[in-house]
């Protein structure tokens, strides 16, 4: 709901589940993030109250009658049907950072194989020393890094620290292209 004024591509400024509710219908597919703070850890650990809107999401998704992906984080866990995780490893990128994935509309996404953590990994907020991954949440160092890592060039630490690796929705998109290729009438 906030302006964005670092994206680079498209970029609608509204309510997301109201607009799903009102536009969802339109698109062959929709991948949703709604906020984590609800359900992270770091906000616990503050201790500040934040919607929840997995449920809000998930309700509008489904009015929309239209495949779609909905991701969160793992406090979300109990709230997410039969998520699939996806992980920076599984994607050649230098960061554990585990998002989960409830699908919908008749899409499914298998789960990748999860490649053993043996990088160690940062303290979060510390510096990510040679040899190591970074965690890039709250109030991490080297943005610069975690930009290059997440390939994310055009974010600064708030976006960075919240963000999907786009490696994640790229993946996402090809399943959802393979499956609903048949359907549309268009080569994968």
């Amino acid at each position: 709901i906030n302006p964005q004024p670092r994206y680079p591509y498209r970029f609608v400024q509204a309510d997301a589940i109201a607009f799903v509710l009102e536009h969802g219908a339109e698109f062959d597919f929709i991948h949703a993030s709604p906020p984590c703070q609800h359900d992270s850890d770091c906000q616990r650990i503050q201790d500040n109250a934040h919607p929840d809107l997995i449920a809000p999401t998930r309700a509008a998704l489904e009015a929309s009658g239209r495949p779609w992906v909905m991701e969160n984080v793992r406090g979300a866990l109990p709230k997410l049907h039969a998520p699939v995780m996806l992980c920076g490893p599984m994607f050649g990128l230098a960061t554990y950072r585990h998002r989960y994935f409830e699908t919908g509309g008749g899409f499914t996404l298998d789960q990748p194989d999860h490649p053993a953590h043996t990088v160690p990994q940062a303290k979060m907020g510390r510096p990510v020393p040679p040899g190591h991954y970074g965690q890039f949440v709250g109030n991490f160092s080297g943005v610069d890094l975690a930009r290059r890592v997440m390939g994310v060039p055009w974010m600064n630490r708030d976006g960075i620290r919240e963000c999907i690796p786009p490696a994640y929705a790229d993946h996402i998109g090809r399943a959802a292209l393979a499956a609903l290729s048949p359907v549309l009438g268009v080569a994968a």
